[in-house]
């Protein structure tokens, strides 16, 4: 069974985001920050993360290149989803290893298929 870390800090994205990959058979658990999400990285590792920018605390793009330059996590898909929609955004998150970036609004089909593409 495919396992996703959502972090994500607004609730209505958090439950939009989580209902779309329930719906595609991935079991979803979240955090609300990046510390928190490392916290719970330390018992699990997810099949894939899918990352906000704007968080609480550490920044998602600085939580993205703690997971890509790790060791133990480096691995794990990493899938940017952000109101920050700039080619400027889009190439920081390429160069800090993520996988894939994806503009806020989401919808369920771009979600999905971003997701096929990095764990299949």
């Amino acid at each position: 069974m495919t396992t996703a870390l959502i972090v994500e800090d607004s609730l209505t994205d958090m439950a939009i985001l989580t209902d779309y990959l329930r719906q595609s058979g991935i079991t979803v658990t979240s955090a609300s920050s990046s510390e928190e999400a490392l916290k719970m990285m330390q018992s699990a590792h997810p099949d894939f993360v899918l990352l906000d920018v704007v968080l609480p605390g550490q920044s998602g793009f600085e939580f993205c290149h703690d997971l890509k330059t790790d060791e133990r996590t480096r691995n794990i898909p990493v899938i940017i989803c952000s109101t920050k929609n700039t080619a400027a955004d889009k190439l920081w998150s390429t160069m800090l290893g993520a996988d894939a970036y994806l503009a806020k609004p989401v919808t369920q089909q771009q979600l999905t298929q971003a997701v096929t593409q990095l764990i299949e």
